[in-house]
């Protein structure tokens, strides 16, 4: 591989400084690409390699060379492939689905602007239902640490090309966890803004009220510049939010900004018989208690209930609407447990959906309240690290334990971020989750960097040592 690997914003930026070139260093990169790489579901080829160089230079051009003005100058990401791209065709995991897009998504446009170059197209649970990384006529991402172990889904192969050090940063997208059960599998960060903050226009919706554009990064700092790039109101969405120029200083605490002194955590969380994920937490919760952080033991009860509602109430409907069309054509097409699942729908009346409206509101009142005291919450990623094997036997049932701790988030209008937490003692990688009320994404990001300073991993799957996160 190229002397690139693992490389963060940092290295791509100080390695242009010193007088390398997008050309030289992103040709490399492309040709050691290899073809039979399941967590790629197309990357650049010579031809439009060169197109991609050619726009860069005219963007450095249109700059005076002033590449201040181009904080992403010739750093090199991936995208999800249920996000446009031009250039690439977008599959969403489903090659009878594929179409050419005229235009990018908003949010890879705004990568383009500061510089970034888009290498490729990553693989995922057929249209974004899934949090395991094996439902795609693409195949199975592996475990970027032991390849019988799933990647997590359904933003498998982003997480996959960053925690490798291919690229320091990739979009996925995350209506149920899927940019934060990769991450925590595969030793990432995984940053789940508040919905709305990052545009959707111009990515295939899975649950379009509830989506939100995800960044998988080696580092803290890495994620929050993407964030800072794109995370921009965008008038043509109607799902686009602004941020408040103000946020409210009322309860409850985990709505309301802040320093972050008070986590409530499960009372009593369920491993399911994953003995080595309970004494990773354990060793989670004995350090965070040894940063001065005040761990409040909660009943999740009410938080269960709600993530109930995403895959065992109307909203799995939403999905049914996302490719209704497609899906009345060609459902043969469609891999069998993703159909499965978006079948569903049909259990479903308008009558159900208000019922299930009003029940959300009450549960996400009702958790205000029992969280009025507590600054955010602090929860395993990922409760259990199936193999692919078990997930092809009972794939359903271990996809739902995947999402324990992440199916609600979006429910309840909450920001999350995915950090590495150190080890298990079968040598995966364990992942924590930091989540807090709308806008708090900069508040997260503090303390995560606190958390990774303090007890630092190496970057993803590589053996670079993590550098300081800035303070």
């Amino acid at each position: 591989m190229p002397a690139t690997l693992g490389w963060t914003l940092q290295d791509w930026h100080t390695a242009y400084q010193e007088g390398a070139t997008p050309d030289t260093l992103l040709s490399a990169l492309v040709d050691a690409l290899p073809d039979d790489d399941p967590a790629w579901i197309a990357t650049l080829t010579p031809h439009t390699l060169a197109t991609a160089l050619a726009e860069l230079a005219q963007r450095r051009e249109e700059v005076g060379g002033d590449l201040a003005r181009l904080p992403l100058y010739g750093v090199p990401c991936a995208v999800k492939d249920n996000i446009d791209a031009t250039g690439f065709e977008t599959t969403a995991g489903c090659p009878r689905y594929a179409y050419l897009p005229a235009q990018d998504a908003a949010v890879v446009a705004r990568l383009k602007v500061a510089g970034a170059v888009v290498i490729g197209k990553t693989n995922l649970d057929q249209f974004a239902t899934g949090l395991v990384g094996t439902r795609s006529p693409y195949g199975a991402v592996p475990n970027t640490f032991r390849a019988d172990v799933v990647s997590g889904g359904s933003s498998s192969g982003s997480a996959s090309v960053v925690a490798r050090g291919l690229v320091p940063f990739a979009l996925g997208t995350d209506t149920a966890g899927s940019g934060r059960v990769p991450a925590g599998l595969n030793n990432l960060v995984g940053l789940k803004p508040t919905k709305g903050a990052i545009s959707i226009q111009g990515v295939v919706p899975a649950c379009r009220s509830l989506d939100c554009v995800s960044i998988f990064a080696l580092t803290v700092d890495d994620a929050s510049r993407v964030f800072g790039h794109v995370a921009q109101y965008e008038p043509a969405d109607a799902f686009s939010r602004a941020r408040p120029t103000v946020l409210p200083d009322t309860p409850p605490a985990i709505r309301r900004p802040g320093t972050i002194t008070r986590l409530a955590i499960p009372q009593a969380p369920d491993w399911f018989g994953d003995a080595a994920a309970a004494d990773a937490w354990d060793t989670a919760l004995g350090r965070w208690s040894s940063l001065g952080v005040e761990l409040v033991p909660t009943d999740f009860s009410l938080l269960s209930e709600l993530a109930a509602l995403l895959y065992e109430g109307p909203w799995v409907a939403e999905r049914h609407a996302a490719i209704e069309a497609f899906m009345a054509s060609h459902a043969d097409a469609i891999h069998p447990v993703v159909r499965g699942i978006i079948a569903k729908a049909d259990q479903f009346s308008a009558t159900d959906t208000f019922k299930a409206l009003y029940r959300k509101a009450e549960l996400v009142r009702a958790i205000d309240h029992l969280l009025a005291d507590v600054d955010a919450l602090l929860v395993p990623t990922a409760p259990i690290a199936p193999t692919i094997a078990a997930v092809n036997d009972d794939p359903v049932r271990l996809n739902s334990r995947l999402g324990t701790y992440t199916n609600f988030v979006n429910l309840a209008d909450l920001a999350a971020l995915a950090i590495p937490a150190g080890f298990r003692n079968d040598g995966l990688p364990f992942g924590i989750t930091l989540i807090a009320g709308a806008w708090r994404d900069g508040d997260l990001q503090r303390l995560a960097r606190h958390w990774l300073n303090t007890y630092p991993t190496l970057l993803g799957a590589t053996d670079r040592e993590r550098p300081k996160e800035t303070v």
